[in-house]
C-alpha cells in the first residue's frame, strides 16, 4: 500500500509546487495584457447580477484555469517524460500515464481546457456571439454534448461498458442506452461550472470532489487514475493558493470546462470500469454542483410558468450574497457542505 500512496502523492506535490511556481509568471502575464471583461456582469437583462460584479470582472484576469491544467500536464507528462529517460526502475513505478485509466481522462481535460480558453479570449475581448462576449451557451452545450457522446461511443464499444453499478444491488445493464446516459450526464456536470462566481467558492468545491473520487479510484486498484485525481487535485489547491479572497484571477471557463468534463469521465471509469459505483454517487459527492445548476432551472421554471422568480439572483450562491451574505461566509460554508456529502458518498461507494 505504500507505494501506492507515495505513487499517488508524488504527482499531486509536483503539480502543487509547478502551480505554485508558474503562477507569478502566468499572473504577470494576464495583468500585462488585461486579460479581464471589458464589461462587468452578462448583459442588460442582468441588473442585480451586474451589480453584484461590477467591482469584480473588470480589473481582476480571467484564464486562471490556466493553472490547473497546466499544473497537472507538467505533473503527469513530467513524471513519464522522467520515467522514460532516467530508465531507473523506481522512476518507473511513480509513471501513472496509462492507456487504461488515464488517457481517456487527460484527453477530457485537455479538450475542455482549449474549447473553454476560446470561450474566454473571445469573452475577454467581448466577440462572440453571446451578449457579453464569448460563445453562447446554446453552442457551448453544443459542444460540450459532442464529447460526451463521443466519449460515451467510445465507453460502449471500445470499452464494452453497458452496465451501471448500484450500491448493494450489483449491476443494473443499459446496453446501448449507457451512451445517452453518458452524454445527458456530462452536460449535466458541465452545467455545474457555473458554480465559479465567487473567490475560492469552485476551487475549494473541485478540490473536494476529485479528493473524493481519487480516494475511490484508489480502494479500486485503480492506483493510476487515482494519482491522475491527485495530479488535479494539486494544480487546483495552487489556484485556490492564490484564488482565495481577494483573488488575483478567476478560473474562468477553461477551468470549470476542464474539470466537469474530465470529472463526467472519472466518474464513469470509476463505475463497471473500477467494479464499482462511482456514477451513482456522483450527484452525492458533487451535490453542490447539481445544486447550484438546479437553482438556475428552478429560477427559469418559476419565471416561465409563475411569472416570478424563485431566488432574488441565480445561481444560489449569489441569492445567498444578495440576501446579505457576505461572500467569504458563503464560501466556507459551501466548502463545508462539500466535505459532508463527499464523506457521505464515499461511505455509500466503499460499504456497498
Amino acid at each position: 500500500m505504500l507505494p501506492d500512496l507515495i505513487k499517488i502523492f508524488v504527482p499531486a506535490l509536483l503539480s502543487f509546487t509547478a502551480g505554485i511556481a508558474m503562477t507569478p509568471i502566468v499572473s504577470h502575464y494576464l495583468y500585462t495584457r488585461k486579460m479581464w471583461k471589458r464589461k462587468p456582469g452578462k448583459g442588460e437583462g442582468t441588473p442585480m447580477f451586474n451589480k453584484l460584479h461590477e467591482s469584480r470582472e473588470t480589473g481582476t484576469p480571467r484564464l486562471g484555469g490556466t493553472v490547473i491544467w497546466l499544473s497537472a500536464l507538467v505533473a503527469t507528462f513530467g513524471v513519464s517524460l522522467a520515467s522514460a529517460l532516467s530508465g531507473n526502475p523506481l522512476l518507473s513505478k511513480l509513471d501513472f500515464l496509462s492507456r487504461d485509466q488515464t488517457w481517456i481522462p487527460l484527453t477530457a481535460l485537455i479538450i475542455g481546457a482549449c474549447i473553454g480558453l476560446v470561450d474566454d479570449l473571445l469573452e475577454i475581448r467581448g466577440r462572440g456571439d453571446y451578449e457579453a462576449g464569448g460563445l453562447s451557451l446554446a453552442k457551448r452545450l453544443a459542444i460540450v454534448g459532442v464529447v460526451g457522446l463521443s466519449a460515451g461511443l467510445w465507453f460502449f464499444y471500445k470499452l464494452d461498458v453497458s452496465a451501471l453499478g448500484l450500491p448493494f444491488l450489483g449491476s443494473l445493464y443499459l446496453g446501448w442506452l449507457i451512451i445517452p446516459l453518458f452524454t445527458l450526464t456530462t452536460l449535466a456536470v458541465y452545467s455545474g461550472g457555473i458554480i465559479d462566481g465567487i473567490d475560492g467558492l469552485a476551487g475549494g468545491i473541485f478540490a473536494v470532489i476529485f479528493g473524493a473520487y481519487g480516494a475511490i479510484a484508489f480502494f479500486q486498484d485503480q492506483i493510476n487514475l487515482a494519482a491522475f485525481c491527485a495530479a488535479i487535485l494539486g494544480g487546483i489547491l495552487a489556484f485556490l493558493w492564490f484564488n482565495i479572497p481577494p483573488a488575483r484571477f478567476y478560473m474562468s471557463e477553461t477551468g470549470s470546462m476542464s474539470l466537469t468534463l474530465t470529472l463526467a469521465i472519472v466518474a464513469f471509469m470509476t463505475d463497471s470500469l473500477g467494479e464499482g459505483e462511482g456514477l451513482f454517487a456522483l450527484p452525492i459527492i458533487a451535490f453542490p454542483l447539481f445544486a447550484t445548476s438546479a437553482s438556475v432551472i428552478l429560477q427559469r421554471f418559476y419565471k416561465r410558468f409563475f411569472g416570478r422568480k424563485l431566488f432574488l439572483i441565480s445561481p444560489l450562491h449569489h441569492h445567498l450574497e444578495a440576501l446579505g451574505w457576505p461572500s467569504y461566509k458563503v464560501t466556507m460554508r459551501y466548502w463545508v457542505l462539500a466535505v459532508v456529502f463527499a464523506v457521505l458518498g464515499l461511505i455509500l461507494v466503499l460499504a456497498s
